[in-house]
């Protein structure tokens, strides 16, 4: 079952504190994509007063680089220490995905069409939080942080619950240094999200989810509807500035999300 934050019935940024329990860090490393959801735990962990020790941003051969150039600027203004990984030599090896190799297109429409499943890079999540595992042992963090939520797992498998447990329990074994994987985002929406950014003061407007990775968030990309139906939902206004040629609002909810 989802959980929920509602900061009219008193969930807000309390509500997420009450969601975490005791199983709240004092330290992490965080895996930051520089997206809207990776932007949003990073700030709800440092108001908590979680000592983030690094936040990575992974380099795999996307075929852009403005979520990484996003990334610097908001670790920058956290006052986070921010590092790149370099493993575009890699890239080769994750076949077709339409986020790396220059020949697949991007598609668009909403993250529930079938098409959506060329966005997959296989095991990713697997190579990310392994590299992240290893700088938080060197810096004696007790967890990885990272931001999967409860619609990633329509599209992509290798953010279900079972595997985010497995990688959970390898990770406990990869070195004598306590380390646990910290994903208290899991159980909730991407539109609950936006209610924690503004509870939180997050600069969600810094943040970057196109994957087309023009000037401007193109506003029809998978990724792009997704933002835009959480603002939306969670009845905060959008901050982010789209393309021209993007569709209408109203259009795309009297359609459903759907482009066509």
């Amino acid at each position: 079952m989802e959980g929920s934050i509602d900061s009219e019935n008193g969930g807000g940024y309390l509500g997420w504190m009450n969601y975490l329990g005791s199983d709240s860090p004092k330290s992490t490393v965080a895996v930051f994509s520089g997206g809207l959801d990776s932007t949003v735990l990073l700030y709800a962990m440092l108001k908590q007063g979680i000592d983030v020790r690094g936040a990575i941003t992974m380099n795999y051969g996307q075929k852009h680089s403005k979520e990484i150039e996003q990334a610097a600027l908001i670790c920058e203004k956290a006052g986070v220490q921010h590092q790149v990984a370099d493993l575009r030599s890699i890239a080769s090896l994750f076949g077709g995905s339409s986020l790396i190799t220059g020949n697949e297109a991007i598609p668009e429409g909403h993250y529930e069409e079938d098409n959506m499943k060329s966005t997959v890079v296989p095991n990713r999540n697997m190579i990310l939080i392994s590299v992240a595992a290893a700088w938080a042992i060197s810096k004696e963090a007790e967890t990885i942080a990272y931001a999967a939520h409860s619609g990633d797992h329509a599209v992509y498998p290798d953010c279900r619950e079972a595997f985010a447990q497995a990688l959970d329990n390898a990770v406990q074994l990869c070195d004598w240094h306590p380390l646990h994987l910290f994903r208290p985002l899991v159980s909730i929406s991407k539109a609950d999200i936006v209610t924690l950014g503004v509870t939180v003061g997050a600069p969600m407007e810094l943040s970057w989810s196109c994957y087309k990775g023009g000037a401007l968030h193109c506003g029809c990309c998978g990724t792009c509807i997704e933002r835009r139906e959480a603002f939306y939902l969670a009845k905060v206004e959008d901050p982010t500035v789209y393309e021209e040629t993007a569709p209408d609002l109203d259009l795309l909810v009297r359609k459903g999300w759907k482009l066509g």
